[in-house]
């Protein structure tokens, strides 16, 4: 794979995710990391396409007041900020983080033998030049059956109480009931490559 040792520009990635981090890591980027403070609870949306992307939209503008920005506009090479967000969508219902272990045991015995989707937003941000575009991308997820133990497992080990709807295919207690992922995991995880790669492109 090529990696884009000297780029010509600077990356800043909008997110405490930890799967976010490690993608944008496979693909070659260097980059620093910065976390938008907002609630994200007060902005609602209709629709899930349009929650995540006023989200990201929401986290970019908390950030941009954090930086310096005379650096960024004198800077010879220009800053992009990645921000970005995933709702799960069950029964078309938008699920955020499991509140509690009862609401994430919840989450997961429903997904056993069923199907949800994950619909997720990048938005990338030329800091220098204030270009702003963004994409959501959509992946359906079916599952086998889960049996108790593996979701009482899942719960305990903690992990499925601080993402979208509980919901982790990558996991080795999940994994082997994933049935069938139509779109990529990289998207699942919550930074599509291909979509984010192109943003790139065209911020600069």
């Amino acid at each position: 794979m090529e990696t884009n040792s000297s780029p010509s520009f600077k990356i800043i990635l909008g997110s405490s995710s930890i799967a976010r981090r490690k993608i944008l890591a496979e693909m070659g980027y260097e980059f620093t990391l910065m976390t938008a403070d907002i609630d994200e609870k007060s902005i609602r949306k209709e629709k899930p396409e349009e929650l995540v992307m006023v989200l990201a939209q929401a986290k970019a503008e908390a950030i941009r007041p954090k930086l310096p920005v005379d650096d960024y506009v004198k800077d010879a090479e220009p800053t992009l900020l990645i921000t970005s967000d995933q709702v799960v969508v069950y029964e078309g219902a938008v699920r955020e983080k499991p509140s509690s272990k009862e609401e994430a045991r919840q989450f997961l015995k429903d997904y056993s033998g069923g199907h949800a989707a994950t619909v997720g937003s990048v938005l990338v941000t030329n800091l220098k030049t204030g270009f702003s575009k963004g994409e959501w991308d959509r992946v359906e997820i079916y599952f086998h059956e889960i049996p108790d133990e593996a979701i009482e497992k899942l719960i305990e080990e903690g992990t499925v109480l601080k993402v979208a709807g509980g919901l982790i295919i990558e996991h080795p207690l999940i994994l082997p009931f994933v049935k069938e992922v139509v779109g990529t995991t990289d998207s699942v995880m919550g930074l599509p490559k291909d979509i984010t790669e192109r943003l790139l492109k065209e911020a600069l």
